[in-house]
């Protein structure tokens, strides 16, 4: 026989399972755990199981929308529909085309009646969580060595607040060692005086991988440690007992790790802020109280006589200055005017006429002749010159406009 190629094989077994009586269409009662919905098409993946075994699980948009019951983790069901082989990657699982409750899962019942339980004993009581400090010294992480979680965790941290020193206690996250190994760190860690913060984390799992942070004993020993504890178990969706009892929650390890520490940058910036804060109030300070002491010093030089005498004395020389002032305006306005009145006087002296070119008449009695009507023939009559008399007598007499 010629071997046969890899979907040779996966196709053959394919149409022996539709081949067969039961396959094609069976029930199957289980508990559903590693629940995943794909949003881009709708279709829902997960596992049924019981106490011994598991079975993948796809159940197609179409038949989903036509379901009335809203699946998640620990619900157990009874599932219907027909068993096959996914070619592509050789794996048998049941397609899912009808799906009913069957009641709650045993380990889903499990948790609410322990979470009940511890409720009422008041290990979630708001009053008893720790605050988580903002700047640790130093910081216990309890986690696997191997995986991602550890060094996300680690990357986190050092990047955000560099100087914090990390503490890690190793320990198995899953499996029955797990709960007795993590009670050992979460005392060993509790113990260490100047430890501010302890983390507690494990990626996700299914529901059962988680199942040991709903461990009665894990919860108490949370309680009881006096350090906060930060509590990242599973993914964003999944709560656990250990979510409910430590100091704070985180989805994820990643978050957790942020929330143990500040950015450093913004601590930084928050401490330039003050500085700049300070130096602005002690200038503010030394601004005001020079200006007090300069309005004291001339309160003080106000009151002081000398002082008083001096000012008095500028006032005096300002005043005898401005006296200064206007008796010399007054008496340059006053001989600008005498000047003014003395030009006018001028143009009234007989002098002044003379000296244009005109002369004075008189008679022979010296009385001044204004008007020919006083004047006769063969009259004497003297005419007063700038520089001298000239004597005349009247030969002819003419009137304006006429002649005698």
């Amino acid at each position: 026989m010629k071997p046969l190629r890899v979907t040779e094989i996966n196709n053959y077994i394919k149409k022996i399972f539709s081949q067969d009586i039961l396959l094609p269409e069976v029930s199957i009662v289980g508990e559903i755990s590693n629940l995943s919905k794909h949003y881009a098409s709708g279709h829902i993946y997960f596992n049924l199981k019981d106490e011994n075994s598991k079975l993948k699980c796809v159940m197609f948009k179409s038949y989903v929308q036509s379901s009335d019951i809203e699946l998640k983790e620990g619900l157990k069901v009874i599932a219907s529909g027909n068993i096959s082989i996914y070619e592509k990657d050789g794996i048998y699982q049941l397609y899912v085309k009808k799906i009913q409750k069957d009641g709650i899962g045993e380990l889903y019942t499990a948790f609410e009646e322990l979470k009940q339980k511890l409720q009422k004993e008041g290990l979630f009581d708001v009053n008893h969580k720790i605050s988580i400090p903002e700047y640790p010294k130093k910081i216990g992480i309890i986690t696997s060595l191997t995986g991602a979680v550890i060094r996300d965790i680690l990357r986190i941290i050092k990047r955000r607040f560099p100087p914090v020193n990390i503490i890690i206690y190793p320990s198995q996250v899953q499996g029955e060692k797990a709960i007795d190994q993590i009670i050992e760190g979460l005392s060993y860690l509790d113990s260490i005086e100047d430890i501010d913060t302890i983390i507690l984390a494990r990626g996700g799992g299914a529901i059962d991988e988680l199942f040991i942070f709903n461990d009665e004993r894990l919860a108490r020993a949370i309680y009881d440690v006096h350090k906060p504890i930060i509590s990242a178990v599973g993914h964003e969706t999944d709560f656990t007992i250990a979510d409910f009892v430590a100091d704070l929650r985180a989805a994820t390890p990643s978050e957790a790790a942020e929330l143990a520490v500040k950015d450093i940058n913004v601590l930084l910036s928050k401490i330039e802020e003050m500085r700049n804060s300070i130096i602005k109030t002690v200038l503010n300070f030394l601004f005001q109280y020079t200006s007090d002491l300069h309005r004291t010093e001339k309160a003080l030089k106000f009151y002081n006589p000398q002082f008083i005498l001096d000012d008095k004395k500028v006032e005096l020389d300002n005043t005898i200055q401005k006296i200064t002032f206007i008796v010399n305006k007054t008496i340059d306005e006053k001989n600008i005017n005498l000047e003014r009145q003395k030009i006018k006087l001028n143009s009234y002296d007989p002098e002044y006429v003379l000296q244009r070119g005109y002369a004075l008449i008189t008679d022979e009695n010296g009385k001044i002749v204004t008007s020919v009507e006083t004047v006769v023939n063969g009259m004497n009559l003297k005419l007063n010159l700038k520089d001298g008399e000239v004597n005349t007598e009247v030969k002819s007499i003419s009137k304006k406009g006429r002649y005698s």
